[in-house]
């Protein structure tokens, strides 16, 4: 089966929550949240937005992020929002996170994440990153409103 974004669907996988989680599962993710339109920024990369407001987006290469031995600009940076510097924070400084920052990205309320490293994070954990990155930036009646509807696993 081919999704939306024109990758090939394995349908003998199981869809577990545990599974390694991909790049598709980052579109699909955003796209599964209320009220999201996408945008394209130059290059063509998505920019998923709440409101107006982007969430997530795929980035172009930049100066500010690149291969530390060859010094090529990586070509696969997926920002992600976060709701506060706290919360960035404890992503880019545990150290089995994927998640990183630049200088350019102090003081914003953002995370990167390479596309080749989504695979270190499961499902789950993706889609809580994509959830949190949604309700950093949609309105409170909207975040309420999905709160609401989605309780806290206890």
């Amino acid at each position: 089966m081919t999704d939306p974004h024109g990758t090939e669907e394995d349908d003998r996988m199981p869809d577990t929550a545990d599974q390694a989680a991909r790049v598709d599962d980052v579109h699909r993710l955003a796209l599964a949240m209320p009220h999201v339109t996408v945008d394209h920024a130059a290059g063509g990369n998505p920019v998923y937005q709440v409101g107006g407001k982007s969430f997530i987006f795929f980035r172009n290469p930049r100066p500010d992020a690149v291969d530390p031995v060859t010094g090529e600009r990586y070509d696969d940076v997926i920002v992600f929002w976060v709701g506060s510097e706290a919360d960035k924070q404890a992503l880019i400084q545990d150290d089995a996170s994927p998640f990183f920052t630049t200088g350019h990205f102090d003081g914003h309320p953002s995370v990167l994440l390479r596309a080749c490293h989504v695979g270190e994070l499961t499902r789950t954990e993706l889609s809580e990153i994509v959830q949190d990155a949604w309700l950093s930036r949609a309105s409170k009646r909207r975040a309420t409103a999905w709160l609401a509807a989605h309780p806290p696993a206890r």
